[in-house]
């Protein structure tokens, strides 16, 4: 292997799985399967100063939307999602793909939608977490490109490499 083979290894960056597709990122600038939970950050329609941190629980598919201020989505109405959960869905398989989606969520999608294979109540959650972890994700996106470490990140387990 030669040294250029072995240069991600000396980046201050890591490998990451790559989106399916092209997403629109003004819609759904975050998405993520963290937590027990599909979860992310959602644009408001109306106002450009709003977002709703939106999340559907694996498993039991509890939903939850909220503003970043933690008031609750007026669209959200027990078992049936608001626009921001569907905007949610819609985005996170564009980035990871319909079955490693479903396979998070526990469903199975035969013939059907995901949404439709989800068996829905309400459950709210945490929503400061996950708009913390998208402000943060916001502060390294302002990062210049550089392969010198990041001493905050230097706490990465680097898997593969041998020491």
């Amino acid at each position: 292997m030669d040294s250029g083979d072995r240069e991600w290894e000396r980046a201050a960056v890591v490998q990451t799985l790559p989106v399916v597709a092209p997403r629109k990122l003004a819609k759904v600038p975050f998405v993520e399967m963290a937590d027990g939970r599909l979860q992310g950050v959602v644009s408001s329609g109306s106002d450009i100063a709003r977002v709703y941190v939106s999340s559907v629980a694996a498993k039991t598919h509890g939903l939850s939307c909220s503003t970043n201020n933690n008031r609750p989505c007026g669209g959200l109405r027990g078992a049936y999602p608001c626009k921001h959960i569907d905007a949610l869905l819609d985005e996170a398989v564009v980035q990871y793909g319909l079955e490693r989606v479903a396979r998070y969520l526990g469903v199975e999608i035969e013939g059907t939608s995901l949404y439709h294979a989800l068996n829905c109540s309400h459950e709210p959650a945490p929503a400061a977490v996950v708009f913390s972890r998208f402000l943060r994700h916001l502060a390294y996106l302002e990062l210049p490109g550089a392969t010198a470490p990041i001493p905050e990140l230097q706490w990465f387990p680097a898997t593969g490499v041998s020491r």
